[in-house]
């Protein structure tokens, strides 16, 4: 396959309905890109090997209208020097010069033609390329995503498993049995304490009972007197 018949088939081809219908798109457009990337080779190898066959006219051009100036000139002096035959003889040579310019001229502008369309052929073929390795990122990026969330919930599901949601009441269960076990540790200490403040509140109230009693009898032995 030439190199323009895969060009032409690449810009016409429609990436996202061949991705679309591919099985593995990835792989596809992984394809797709290398195609892109040796033709965009081969392009700007020709478009430089026109370019220096332009180059290369051009210098043939310049020496052709030097030499045409040059037997200009000859056919000049000799009209001046009366050698009408010597004249004839270089305006001969002249025109030959002229006209093999005329043709490199036509040469030269084919050439620049080629190289026109050579380059806007790999600016094409450039933003083509650029689109699929978008697309490639994106996919790439798509496939670490999901793979992300498949662990992700493959996680929560051994999370939610019997295994694990036992081992958590087994947790929960000797945290339970700590928090019993210290308040064990100052039981016998926090009644003590409870039992003292009980017989102090309790020593309070008999001490104000006995006064009672006393301002009573007081008042009794008053009243009897």
């Amino acid at each position: 396959m030439g190199i323009f018949t895969r060009f032409r088939d690449i810009i016409s081809s429609n990436m996202n309905a061949m991705l679309d219908r591919a099985e593995d798109p990835e792989k596809l457009l992984k394809l797709m890109i290398r195609e892109m990337e040796d033709t965009l080779v081969e392009l700007k190898a020709s478009c430089a090997g026109v370019m220096a066959n332009s180059k290369r006219v051009r210098r043939q051009l310049e020496n052709m209208h030097a030499r045409a100036k040059s037997w200009e000139e000859k056919a000049t002096l000799a009209v001046t020097k009366g050698r009408d035959d010597l004249a004839r003889e270089a305006l001969l040579e002249r025109r030959s010069y002229t006209e093999r310019a005329e043709a490199l001229e036509s040469e030269l502008l084919e050439l620049q033609d080629m190289v026109e369309k050579y380059q806007g052929d790999i600016r094409q073929l450039e933003e083509k390329l650029g689109t699929a390795r978008e697309k490639q990122r994106m996919l790439i990026e798509r496939h670490i995503r999901a793979r992300k969330k498949i662990r992700a919930q493959q996680d929560i599901r051994r999370m939610d498993s019997a295994e694990t949601l036992l081992k958590f009441e087994q947790f929960e269960n000797r945290i339970e049995r700590m928090e019993a076990e210290a308040e064990l540790v100052n039981y016998g200490r926090k009644r003590a304490m409870e039992e003292e403040f009980e017989g102090l509140m309790a020593d309070d109230e008999i001490e104000d009972q006995l006064k009672d009693l006393k301002s009573s009898l007081t008042k009794g032995s008053g009243e009897n007197a």
